[in-house]
């Protein structure tokens, strides 16, 4: 069995240089026919007038570089170079060149979603997907997908954590409408209507990220969106809070008791939540 490539990127798997022909690596011409996609390929969108190009490209010099594909019974199995396999399927031709490795899932899936990231860029919502299909797919931690990919862990946390906004905002997203950042600020309103309500007012004015969060902070929620106006103390309160734990937190104060609400989006993210109130032994 080969050796993991895990948190190496997809040199360790995939010549960087081109043309790819003339490597140590056996390059194969497999019929078309005998592919199948990518089970964890994480795009879902992919752009026309990009694969056109790249159509054309082919058209005019081949295919530069082999896709990479794994051994599944009497076929095989996509694991990188879904443009390429789809551009050469739109000019009728039957073969593609293809270079076999041995993988395993957890491969494919980091694979997939370096290539992607490296060679043309996922949106936020599928990368969330990615990072959240690690989780519950192989067990993984943020911290060690984080290493993989060599991300902060908090860019993964608050990656992952759009997951949790209404899927008409993820569709906004994915659509490029409003960017990661605008959806992040859009995470810290109470409700889905508020939620909703923003990111229209965000598309409709063409807020910067800046002012989007001006937004979601100071002049958004109203009596309408919140069942009723809290104390400043407790907002500041709610404010620390949020930074402390790094998600949504409300406070519910009464005349003699309360209740504190914190948010998490994860198993892995419940427990980096239960991490910050376990004291570290010395």
């Amino acid at each position: 069995m080969e050796k993991r490539a895990l948190g190496r990127g997809l040199s360790a798997l995939i010549p960087e240089k081109e043309p790819a022909f003339d490597s140590d690596e056996s390059v194969l011409q497999i019929p078309i026919s005998h592919i199948r996609t990518n089970k964890y390929q994480p795009r879902t969108d992919f752009n026309q007038e990009r694969l056109n190009e790249l159509i054309n490209s082919i058209k005019e010099k081949g295919v530069v570089q082999p896709v990479l594909v794994r051994k599944v019974g009497e076929g095989y199995e996509l694991i990188a170079g879904e443009r390429r396999l789809r551009a050469v399927k739109s000019l009728g031709i039957d073969k593609i060149p293809a270079i076999v490795k041995n993988v395993a899932d957890i491969d494919m899936l980091e694979i997939s979603l370096i290539e992607n990231i490296q060679r043309e860029g996922l949106n936020a919502i599928e990368e969330a997907r990615a990072f959240e299909k690690f989780i519950t797919d192989f067990n993984f931690t943020q911290e060690r997908i984080a290493k993989a990919l060599g991300k902060d862990r908090s860019t993964i946390a608050n990656t992952i954590r759009l997951l949790g906004l209404p899927k008409k905002i993820q569709e906004y997203i994915s659509n490029d409408m409003i960017t990661a950042g605008h959806a992040k600020a859009i995470l810290s309103l109470p409700t889905e209507a508020a939620q909703i309500k923003a990111a229209d007012t965000i598309i409709k004015k063409g807020l910067s990220v800046r002012e989007a969060e001006q937004l979601t902070a100071k002049k958004y929620l109203n009596a309408k969106d919140a069942p009723a106006r809290k104390d400043q103390g407790i907002v500041d309160i709610e404010g620390e809070l949020q930074q402390l734990f790094g998600t949504r937190v409300k406070i519910f104060h009464g005349k003699k008791r309360g209740r504190i609400q914190i948010e998490y989006y994860s198993h892995e993210d419940l427990n980096r939540i239960l991490d910050i109130f376990t004291p570290k032994k010395p």
